[in-house]
């Protein structure tokens, strides 16, 4: 459901795509499941791009692209590590789509920082945490019309230091940051790591301000997994569409309060308030329940009493009574 909704997102108002790209893409999902919403309004995608590390998964993409009707010649999908020897950076892509691997490890050696996709930020990504690196890659190669979805861990929102500076770049100088969409922690297999979708376009119809949507606590709930439902995605996709402030749900933050109030950082609560107010309790009500059950219980222990006589049965001993 989390790959439905990123094809959602960056087909939505689209009816044709010449092209989509997943750097990340696996066993080839995202891609075929942005081309079933292609194919759901009728439409085509033309070109398929995608690159993967391992070699397994590799052949599996391969596989079922062409099980899925895709024509070999309609699809370019290489193998190999997408941040250290990107294999379409000539290219650039109507929708891109992707579910990197969180926090993972890349080189981040010197020579990157003349590298076209990361040179204009002033700094790499650390190399321990290569989710900007993706988000940078990714960005460089969406054409000037695309809409691009990714999904990453909630610390890529507040993370200071090379992170933050990245961070505040793509806000402040590229200014091509349209929504943060939170998601429920326990979606995906093997981690219940909290994460989100970041939504980036770089000619943006709202161009000064950014969307959050706070939609964790939209979802099914399972024995060992939560999963989105229809309505989720739904409501998850109305409230992008509308760009309105839902109270607990979504607010419309500007640029301006981005920067003066918040100093680029994105964690969701400092914008999307889910603070549930506690019931008050009326103490001289409870305090009159207790009372009343407590003539209650007496009653009760009166009327076991008797039959207990009756029967010529010794009375239960109640607990904690001595």
């Amino acid at each position: 459901m989390v790959s439905k909704l990123l094809a959602k997102l960056v087909t939505k108002d689209q009816t044709q795509l010449k092209s989509v790209y997943d750097p990340t893409c696996g066993s080839g999902s995202l891609l075929l499941q942005v081309a079933k919403e292609i194919h759901g309004k009728g439409g085509e995608v033309s070109q398929y791009y995608g690159q993967e590390k391992n070699p397994s998964t590799y052949n599996l993409a391969r596989m079922n692209m062409i099980l899925h009707g895709v024509h070999y010649r309609s699809f370019d999908i290489q193998q190999d590590d997408t941040l250290e020897t990107p294999h379409h950076l000539e290219k650039r892509f109507s929708a891109v789509v992707a579910n990197p691997p969180f926090s993972a490890d890349w080189s981040a050696n010197d020579g990157f920082k003349s590298d076209e996709r990361f040179a204009d930020y002033g700094k790499l990504a650390p190399k321990g945490k290569a989710d900007f690196a993706f988000v940078q890659h990714m960005l460089h190669q969406l054409d000037d019309n695309g809409t691009m979805a990714v999904v990453l861990p909630h610390g890529v929102l507040f993370r200071g230091a090379a992170e933050g500076h990245i961070r505040k770049y793509l806000i402040e100088q590229k200014n091509c940051l349209d929504a943060v969409i939170g998601l429920p922690a326990n979606i995906f297999y093997g981690t219940n790591i909290p994460t989100f979708i970041m939504i980036l376009k770089k000619n943006r119809i709202n161009k000064d301000d950014v969307l959050f949507i706070d939609a964790k606590s939209s979802s099914g709930k399972g024995k060992n997994q939560d999963h989105l439902r229809e309505e989720d995605l739904s409501q998850i996709l109305n409230a992008y569409q509308n760009r309105k402030f839902i109270p607990k749900y979504s607010y419309v933050a500007s640029i301006k309060e981005l920067k003066d109030e918040h100093n680029f950082n994105l964690n969701i609560p400092r914008y999307v308030d889910t603070y549930e107010e506690e019931t008050l309790i009326d103490l001289q009500d409870t305090s009159s329940s207790i009372l009343e059950i407590d003539e209650q219980i007496k009653d009760i222990d009166s009327s076991i009493d008797a039959f207990s006589r009756e029967l010529s049965i010794a009375a239960p001993v109640i607990k904690g009574e001595v």
